[in-house]
């Protein structure tokens, strides 16, 4: 893999399958309701520059990671139980540029905006939409240390973005070593889920379709919906669950059944995920990651510190405070049950989808442990 000079300024740390560079981004077809093609070139476009570094250093962040990403497989699997035997694909290190590209890959193939047979399907339209989410694919770009993406190639994608990482670890005063390895353990932590349960993409895929799908509803029943959780909000009975407040609530607020089922199911499927690979972070111990819990600190720390208020806005309108939540909500979760029954029990939870916690399981794990496993 070589180095080149990318948009996030001379010497920034990216690597040769940025999306701003590849050969191959033009040859792409993004078609449907939204452009991806557009979106992924208007994003890469508004992306701010990352951290500046030098070349050496910025060859050698990407070499870290790679190593890293491989080296991960090992505590991963013996934390979790999963996948012993099958084979450890290579993590893709990308910019900020490369992430956006990727990012509108995979969205174009999980909402099936990307073909031909089903345009038009989540009510937006073309470039326009394009620009519409570029611009908040580049806001996301920054805060994005890794992603596994189960939509794209054979084996998914293992995505890590080298000058946030890179910019964390600096604000955070802590090992770089130590913070690469931490983060590729939960990225890593995210393929082993799906690679050891394949029935998860498929899962996800099926409630998104249920998301996209419009029917025939008149605007009116959905805005006296919208009314109405409006009305409790102010009457303070409004639900509790931290997932589903701000934006996200009102969104959900707006959808019929079906589909508010089908979003509550993915709410709690990222809750379950998030706070799985979270657990495996801290389970592995000094031992392999030295100064884990000097970063566990510093890193919640940051995830709760307030943000100025354009960010603030930003975080409420695209959902970052409610995955902050599900990380928080997931790893209690997780820690209970596997203190409770052990991990090799707690992975009845990958079995199916009847397996998976319920809205009312997922803060009293002993429901779960209840219903699944007595």
């Amino acid at each position: 893999m070589t180095i080149r000079q990318g948009p996030d300024g001379p010497g920034a740390p990216v690597a040769a399958d940025s999306a701003s560079g590849d050969a191959d981004a033009d040859r792409r077809t993004f078609s449907g309701s939204v452009d991806w093609r557009w979106a992924a070139r208007t994003g890469a476009a508004l992306v701010p520059a990352g951290p500046r570094t030098s070349r050496p250093a910025a060859e050698q962040v990407v070499a870290e990671l790679a190593e890293a990403s491989v080296r991960a497989e090992e505590p991963v699997r013996a934390v979790t139980g999963l996948l012993d035997d099958q084979p450890v694909p290579a993590a893709r290190i990308v910019d900020r540029p490369g992430w956006i590209g990727a990012a509108a890959d995979s969205m174009s193939q999980l909402t099936g905006t990307g073909t031909e047979d089903r345009p038009g399907r989540l009510g937006l339209n073309g470039k326009p939409a394009g620009v519409q989410v570029g611009a908040m694919l580049a806001f996301l770009s920054t805060a994005i240390l890794g992603q596994y993406d189960p939509f794209t190639g054979p084996d998914g994608t293992l995505l890590l973005v080298a000058p946030n990482i890179v910019g964390v670890e600096r604000a955070l005063g802590v090992s770089p070593a130590d913070f690469r390895f931490w983060v590729c353990l939960h990225e890593v932590c995210h393929r082993v889920q799906f690679s050891a349960s394949p029935w998860l993409a498929d899962y996800m895929r099926e409630n998104v379709e249920v998301l996209g799908e419009m029917g025939d509803e008149a605007t009116s029943e959905m805005l006296s919906r919208l009314i109405a959780e409006v009305k409790l909000r102010r009457s303070g009975q409004a639900s509790d669950d931290p997932a589903t407040r701000g934006v996200v609530g009102l969104l959900r607020a707006t959808q019929p059944p079906e589909q508010r089922a089908a979003l509550d199911r993915l709410l709690l499927l990222g809750t379950l995920l998030e706070g799985h690979a979270d657990h495996v972070m801290d389970a592995v111990g000094p031992s392999v990651v030295p100064t884990v819990e000097q970063i566990r600190m510093a890193f919640d720390r940051r995830r709760t510190r307030p943000a100025n208020p354009v960010q603030r806005l930003m975080r409420a309108l695209l959902g970052i405070d409610a995955k902050v939540a599900q990380y928080v909500r997931g790893k209690a979760f997780v820690d209970e049950v596997v203190g409770t029954v052990g991990m090799e029990r707690f992975n009845t939870v990958w079995t199916n989808a009847e397996t998976l916690p319920r809205t009312d399981e997922i803060d009293d794990p002993r429901r779960w442990i209840a219903r699944v496993l007595d």
